[in-house]
């Protein structure tokens, strides 16, 4: 009986330590992809949207135009910076070497003429007075003449090594605040190398490209709606001022640039930005929204739409609820809670949830 009871519990004692033993695996988190569509107006072919990106327009590149190691560096990112200010030095060893060489030629040159100019004034003095030969005259004043050039093609250099340490010398040439910075102090710098970049513009644009088939309708002035995934609650004017007139190598579209008229602080370089074209000849005086029909759902609360809203490389589902109109061949009419340029889901409603995390495809 005792063996049995000891059996017993060193069964029980093996099977605890091997369930304790196994390790706990999370399971991997399951993103859904979705397709989507883009909220356009009724009569879709008239209406088109282009993704782009905003920028300041006026955006330059900060460099030396010599060589060598960053002592000072002044710079940060969204540093406010005006017309002139220091931003950043070399130490321009070598800049400053060949300048004191300069010097020194200038001074040796400087010299070489006085004592030219004191030979000139001697031998004219002699020759007025019968004394000494017109060739040796002559000789004086070519000498002359030589040493003044060689103290001129000195001050030059002398001028133009004082343009090279200046050269180490980084000044900003408009104000405007710093968008990035590519080098840090004892940092080892090329000429043209570039250190930062300054958003000097006063105005907004977005820079997006077009395909071919709609590239024939869109003219400088053109007046469009822009909106922005990281401000759903705000859609702003904007006009083209750009369409080039080759196609781009590596995007294979065209690129334009728009200006926002109604520009505000709260748009930044670099945000993704949607543009919204009206195509055609004239814009009816009623305009509705049209959504795809599988993208309407229902439930108790009446209809809705899964309204995509994206944010840090990362999309989630809303729930959102919509009054629709007539059916259209292009899809509901939308007269509630919806605006142009929004994205949502158009399929697999049944199976999404508020809030879920989605890939979209």
């Amino acid at each position: 009986m005792k063996y049995t009871v000891k059996l017993f519990i060193l069964f029980f004692s093996g099977l605890l330590f091997i369930s304790c033993g196994k390790e706990k695996k999370e399971a991997p988190k399951l993103i859904r992809p979705v397709k989507y569509k883009t909220v356009t107006l009724y009569g879709g072919d008239k209406v088109r949207s282009f993704s782009g990106t905003s920028r300041t327009d006026k955006i330059i590149k900060l460099s030396f135009r010599s060589s060598g190691i960053i002592t000072s560096f002044d710079i940060k990112i969204g540093q406010k910076v005006k017309k002139g200010q220091q931003l950043a030095v070399l130490d321009n060893v070598q800049a400053r070497l060949n300048y004191q060489s300069a010097v020194s030629s200038l001074n040796s040159a400087e010299s070489a003429m006085n004592t030219a100019k004191l030979s000139l004034d001697r031998t004219r003095k002699l020759f007025e007075k019968g004394t000494t030969a017109l060739s040796n005259y002559e000789a004086a004043k070519n000498q002359y003449t030589s040493a003044k050039n060689s103290y001129i093609s000195a001050k030059q250099s002398v001028a133009l090594q004082q343009e090279q340490i200046r050269f180490g010398y980084l000044i900003a040439p408009e104000s405007g605040v710093i968008s990035s910075v590519a080098a840090e102090v004892d940092e080892n710098v090329t000429p043209g190398q570039t250190i930062a970049t300054l958003n000097a513009g006063t105005d907004m644009e977005i820079l997006l490209g077009l395909p071919e088939s709609v590239i024939n309708g869109v003219h400088p002035s053109m007046n469009v709606e822009v909106s922005f995934a990281s401000l759903p609650n705000s859609t702003f004017k904007g006009k083209v001022t750009e369409v080039s007139p080759a196609v781009d190598a590596n995007t294979a579209t065209y690129p334009v640039r728009v200006v926002l008229t109604n520009p505000t602080t709260e748009v930044r370089s670099g945000m993704a930005a949607n543009v919204i074209f009206q195509f055609g000849e004239s814009k009816s005086e009623q305009q509705h929204l049209v959504v795809p029909a599988n993208a309407v759902g229902e439930d108790s609360n009446g209809n809705f739409v899964f309204l995509i809203q994206e944010k840090d490389n990362a999309a989630t589902v809303t729930k959102q609820k919509v009054i629709i109109g007539e059916l259209t061949p292009e899809g509901f009419i939308i007269n509630a809670g919806l605006r142009i340029g929004q994205k949502i889901a158009t399929a697999g409603l049944q199976t999404l949830l508020d809030g879920q995390e989605v890939k979209l495809q």
